[in-house]
């Protein structure tokens, strides 16, 4: 982080505004709103912030900047349209320890003011770290439509009981999980529209049946081909209530920093020839944790249904009446199909696609050959980087030209994304040389000849 994001207490605080014209009038308002003793220091003030004077919301000061005006300031504001003004306004504050903004001059300010969301008590601020504050105001502006006013309304409600709950729940996590069920059913929605009365009715009932042991469950959640944006809403909702995250390797680190930040988070990926957990171990661990009361989130590259196991830990929770719940992801080869611009099926080459994993069994490629050699479709390999001079040779072994189009996709949909094209004679030999590496997909077919003309996604991993 280019700046730590702190929210600071200044009712009844003195800070200081140098300056009198627009731009200063608007820090003015905005730490006046926040109940600051609030002192302007211009020769002169615009008729808005004039008002403000005479009608007592803060105090001015007619004369030039000086350097003992910043004596026991909380907060200073340097706002004139003078860069040599604002420099000394900077200086005096920083040498005498006291925080200071100068207004779209982020190398002469300690902090910055960022675009702000008010739902009071809750407050959102958004910050481009000072360098691009029109992104920040489209931000917010996002976030204006996204989050109803009554979220103040709802804030005021819970603090409220706060202690109420505190006192009643001994157990921080079944605390947590009362206050989630709490601020996200009816209930809420009755606090945000008005209806207080009947919320804290229905509060008080929850609140003298609530279990003091929280109840544990399991969410086995697809995080989709890499790319965050293309999680589901669910997946997101869910990975921010957990308490501990066990991922796969083929998790990209980017969707493991949208998990709570105080959850635990275990690697129980697994790598060809290196498995961190067995599947029978990462089972019994998640049945364990949530039988001690925690929410477990089974975070699975792709989608957990498509060679993700996912079928076999469901059969292990079943079993031991553990609650769970399946969120759907991208499968990577949906993902990877889509971003390399080859089309799975296509009305002129392919009405039909194949999934399979090149897991070799006793040593050998035990697949349905003839079914994957047919004519007019698709196959999609999961797994099978390591072997793939011997998928290319066997597909030719067994009655598909040489010169059938072949693609390999590593790390499709992030930016670290290559696509490598050319036939099954030549597919191998092409991984090698360009040092291709998991994850990464192998698609067969003749849609993979339409890569070059539908290509829509260059990051830069392809671009070098």
């Amino acid at each position: 982080m280019d700046y730590f994001p702190i929210f600071l207490d200044l009712r009844g605080a003195p800070c200081l505004v140098v300056g009198g014209g627009e731009v200063a009038l608007r820090k003015v308002r905005l730490l006046l709103a926040a109940g600051a003793r609030l002192t302007v220091v211009a020769p002169d003030v615009v008729p808005e912030l004039a008002a403000l004077v005479e009608e007592g919301a803060c105090a001015h000061l007619c004369q030039p900047f000086a350097d003992a005006l910043v004596s026991g300031q909380r907060l200073v504001v340097a706002a004139t349209n003078l860069r040599e003004v604002n420099r000394t306004v900077s200086e005096a504050a920083q040498t005498a320890g006291i925080p200071v903004n100068v207004v779209d001059d982020p190398a002469l300010s300690t902090y910055i003011t960022p675009a702000i969301i008010d739902r009071s008590p809750l407050v959102i601020a958004v910050s481009t770290g000072g360098g691009v504050p029109v992104l920040a105001r489209l931000v917010r502006a996002r976030l204006e439509s996204l989050i109803p006013a009554g979220f103040g309304r709802l804030a005021r409600f819970a603090a409220r009981f706060r202690d109420v709950v505190k006192a009643r729940f001994a157990d921080v996590e079944a605390r947590r999980m009362f206050w989630e069920s709490v601020l996200e059913g009816p209930l809420a929605e009755d606090v945000m529209a008005g209806n207080e009365q009947r919320a804290e009715t229905a509060f008080l009932e929850r609140l003298a049946s609530a279990s003091d042991r929280p109840e544990g469950a399991v969410y086995l959640v697809g995080a989709g081909p890499g790319n965050p944006d293309l999680l589901t809403f669910r997946a997101l909702r869910l990975m921010q209530q957990s308490d501990v995250v066990l991922y796969d390797r083929l998790v990209a680190p980017e969707l493991l920093e949208l998990v709570r930040r105080d959850a635990e988070r275990i690697d129980v990926g697994k790598a060809r020839a290196k498995h961190t957990l067995p599947q029978e171990d990462i089972n019994a661990l998640m049945v364990r944790l949530a039988q001690e009361g925690k929410r477990v989130l089974r975070l699975k590259g792709g989608d957990p249904f498509t060679f993700g196991r996912g079928g076999e830990e469901i059969e292990t929770l079943a079993a031991h009446r553990i609650p769970f719940e399946v969120v759907p992801g991208i499968t990577s080869a949906s993902g990877a199909a889509a971003y390399a611009g080859i089309p799975l099926t296509h009305r002129d080459h392919a009405q039909s696609v194949v999934f399979v994993t090149g897991h070799r069994k006793d040593g050998v490629l035990d697949l349905d050959w003839p079914a994957l050699t047919r004519p007019g479709q698709t196959v999609v390999v999961y797994m099978g980087l390591a072997m793939a001079a011997e998928l290319c040779e066997a597909f030719v072994t067994h009655g598909k030209p040489a010169t059938t189009p072949a693609a390999v996709v590593e790390w499709a949909t992030t930016e670290r994304q290559r696509t490598v094209t050319g036939t099954l004679a030549t597919l191998p030999g092409l991984i090698a040389r360009h040092g291709v590496a998991s994850p990464a997909l192998i698609i067969v077919g003749e849609v993979v000849g339409l890569a070059e003309k539908l290509a829509w996604y260059r990051p830069a991993a392809e671009d070098a």
